[in-house]
């Protein structure tokens, strides 16, 4: 049994347990992660986040909170960038963290907002419906290198409880799944969004999902790139700016809290 120190941090309050695996050589069982990122039994996350050095590059090894393995996060790598630099192991400014999506560019600051470049985001051309609570809604299925579906609703307060997970049809589109964002339109480039998070729940904030909202948005609204928006999730606010290529970048908080000694 290994004994490791875990740190807790959020990005508008979708939080993570992030460790430092710099040598590449600690093996962290799925079920472990579920225990640990479990509110009620473990300390508690949306992710976990094991930091390793890959061919002279940061990695990012995301798992949802269930366990599963995922592409990457939004929120989550503002939160490993902000890590990375408060505890020298990597200058501030601009550099890439590589993912299961590919590289991703940020810019960090020594204090701040964080940017990254969230790569391209597009609009597929399937027509789908998001059933839940007894409501139906059409969606735009977007990929940001990971699926989501988003449905615009008149208010948020339509949408009810999101701890059971959305249906969404058909299914063949994203065969593995897929996150699900509800969206309210609120004018002058701004929303409000909730959002459930494949093999999480729902979250009180998710990085590729804001991106897939601001893209929907644009549709949604009949606007055209490049584009902006000021997303309000439940946790806080992010910035996107997509440009006329549809690239997205995420800008937003990133903030270290406390640390855990635990085994693994």
């Amino acid at each position: 049994m290994t004994t490791a120190t875990l740190t807790y941090g959020h990005g508008t309050e979708n939080d993570f347990l992030l460790l430092l695996d710099e040598a590449d050589q600690i093996h962290v069982d799925p079920a472990k992660i579920a225990q640990l990122c479990n509110r009620q039994s473990g300390i508690g996350a949306d992710g976990f986040i094991r930091m390793v050095k890959r061919d002279g590059m940061w990695f990012m090894d995301y798992r949802n909170s269930d366990g599963s393995l995922a592409e990457m996060c939004g929120n989550g790598i503002r939160v490993m960038a902000r890590y990375l630099v408060d505890h020298h192991l990597q200058s501030s400014g601009l550099f890439p963290i590589d993912t299961r999506d590919g590289k991703k560019f940020l810019a960090v600051p020594e204090a701040g907002e964080i940017s990254v470049n969230m790569g391209k985001v597009e609009a597929l051309v399937d027509e789908l419906e998001v059933h839940h609570n007894g409501g139906s809604w059409q969606a735009i299925p977007v990929t940001v290198g990971n699926p989501h579906a988003v449905a615009f609703v008149d208010s948020l307060d339509q949408v009810g409880s999101l701890q059971q997970a959305p249906e969404v049809t058909p299914g063949d589109v994203f065969p593995d799944g897929t996150n699900v964002e509800f969206v309210e339109v609120l004018g002058n480039s701004e929303v409000r969004m909730r959002v459930h998070e494949r093999g999480s729940g729902e979250t009180r904030s998710c990085g590729t999902g804001v991106c897939a909202v601001a893209l929907a948005s644009t549709l949604h609204t009949n606007k055209k790139l490049p584009a902006t928006w000021i997303i309000h999730v439940p946790g806080g606010t992010l910035k996107v700016e997509i440009d006329g290529h549809s690239n997205a970048v995420l800008t937003g908080p990133a903030v270290l809290v406390r640390e855990h000694e635990v085994s693994l």
